[in-house]
């Protein structure tokens, strides 16, 4: 079996877009970071003025938008390009104010209804790396092979500062800790698809692990899981 579909699933900041699109890179995939979209609904809700608690404007906003996620269109450390509505929102969709309202909207099942057509959707073209939180248990439930990334929330935070300072932003560590922490409990107690590891998944502890260390595992899993069927065949 060529595996063609990789679901790539893990909490807020366990580097899932990074290494997932390293991993992209070294397989020729389309990276696919399904958080986007819900961070572009998100965005364009703050932007608007639609209240994020009011479940059906949220909704309304989100069957209205436009949505698109392309590979990367200029040479300035972005993964991909999202587009929401024709407006360029790669960069915008990460500012803090979008990272502390995002929850609740992902939260919404209407919301995740919507948007779960879409990435399925880009899934079935194959040759991709999906990333989120529910790919292996909802949006890619089939998907040839699927990995959960985790570290601790300490861990997390320290690589979520790294990366808005990098930026230009200033948060204290344990203001970035305290939002993850909700986040984690917002993600795993929601009725609909919490936050949970596939029953087949494979769990990749990244704490204390640099990226490319995180790559090679991942890496070595697709060819293992290769190697393995040809075997069983």
């Amino acid at each position: 079996m060529f595996v063609s579909t990789i679901a790539l699933d893990g909490p807020a900041s366990s580097g899932k877009t990074t290494v997932g699109s390293l991993l992209a890179g070294r397989l020729n995939f389309l990276c696919f970071d399904t958080g986007a979209m819900y961070r572009a609904v998100t965005l364009m809700a703050l932007l608007r003025r639609v209240p994020i608690h009011d479940e059906a404007a949220i909704t309304g906003l989100a069957a209205s938008l436009k949505i698109d996620v392309l590979p990367p269109l200029f040479n300035d450390g972005r993964q991909c390009t999202v587009l929401a509505d024709g407006e360029d929102v790669t960069w915008a969709i990460r500012a803090p104010e979008v990272e502390a309202q995002v929850s609740p909207v992902s939260a919404y099942p209407k919301v995740r209804e919507i948007l779960t057509e879409q990435m399925r959707a880009i899934g079935k073209r194959g040759r991709v790396v999906m990333v989120g939180r529910d790919i292996g248990t909802v949006v890619l439930p089939e998907a040839d092979l699927k990995i959960y990334l985790t570290a601790s929330a300490e861990e997390r935070a320290r690589r979520r500062q790294a990366e808005m300072e990098a930026r230009g932003i200033e948060k204290s560590h344990d203001e970035i800790l305290a939002v993850i922490r909700e986040r984690d409990r917002i993600d795993s107690t929601r009725k609909t698809a919490p936050l949970k590891p596939a029953s087949d998944a494979h769990v990749v502890d990244t704490t204390g692990l640099g990226v490319e260390e995180v790559v090679a595992r991942l890496y070595t899993l697709v060819k293992e899981a290769q190697t393995n069927d040809k075997r069983q065949t």
